[in-house]
């Protein structure tokens, strides 16, 4: 939540978005335009249209720019889950709805915050709460398919992992082919559930847990 108390030396945002949301735009933009070891904090605070002192105010340093954008890649995908996880539809379609939900994720906003996985400053340990989010989302797939399959966790790891690089596999894909089209997250999850040889004809099911418990959770 955005702290209050400090102005903008430079004027209220012509945007009407907060001053932490104007901060994580621009870091969202520079970081994965020009690289987040290429990105002054000086830099960043002209792109956001603030004054340095200020953006301190929000962010104590730019790892933790970092670790917010980060987190908003992961965390809405884990509460979905946390959701989908026990409902009473068919495994398959909960299986379908998260990798429908998690690709939807990845695929949003303007820039492509997931090519950040990538970074080599994500190995200090000031980003192991990124990393905690990112094992609780793998081990709501790895739940799902061993449930749908009859496995242990052991054994459905290797599923498990196909399925959750699969999804993560539209990060790369937006960086190469730019936007992807909206018909993308579906046919991932399609393609998910071949991987574990079950029936996508569970799309329909899947498609309705993404509409109702999706609606409440922020993607774009």
């Amino acid at each position: 939540m955005a702290k209050l108390g400090r102005p903008r030396a430079k004027g209220p945002s012509e945007s009407g978005r907060s001053t932490e949301e104007d901060i994580l735009l621009a870091a969202a933009k520079l970081f994965t335009e020009i690289g987040y070891g290429s990105t002054s904090t000086h830099r960043l605070a002209d792109e956001a249209g603030l004054s340095q002192a200020t953006m301190y105010h929000y962010f104590a340093g730019k790892k933790d720019v970092l670790l917010a954008l980060l987190l908003e890649t992961v965390r809405p995908s884990v509460t979905f889950a946390q959701a989908v996880v026990p409902r009473p539809e068919p495994t398959a379609a909960r299986i379908w709805a998260l990798c429908a939900y998690d690709a939807r994720l990845l695929l949003s906003g303007r820039h492509n915050v997931g090519a950040l996985y990538l970074v080599p400053e994500l190995s200090d340990d000031h980003f192991t709460p990124f990393h905690a989010e990112r094992k609780k989302l793998y081990i709501a797939y790895r739940k799902l398919v061993g449930e749908a399959l009859g496995l242990g966790a052991r054994e459905a790891h290797p599923l498990a992992s196909a399925a959750f690089g699969l999804v993560e596999s539209v990060i790369l894909r937006r960086r190469t082919e730019g936007r992807l089209p909206q018909s993308t997250p579906p046919l991932i999850a399609d393609s998910a559930l071949r991987i574990l040889g079950l029936d996508p004809v569970t799309h329909s099911a899947g498609d309705a847990l993404v509409e109702e418990i999706g609606a409440e959770l922020p993607v774009d």
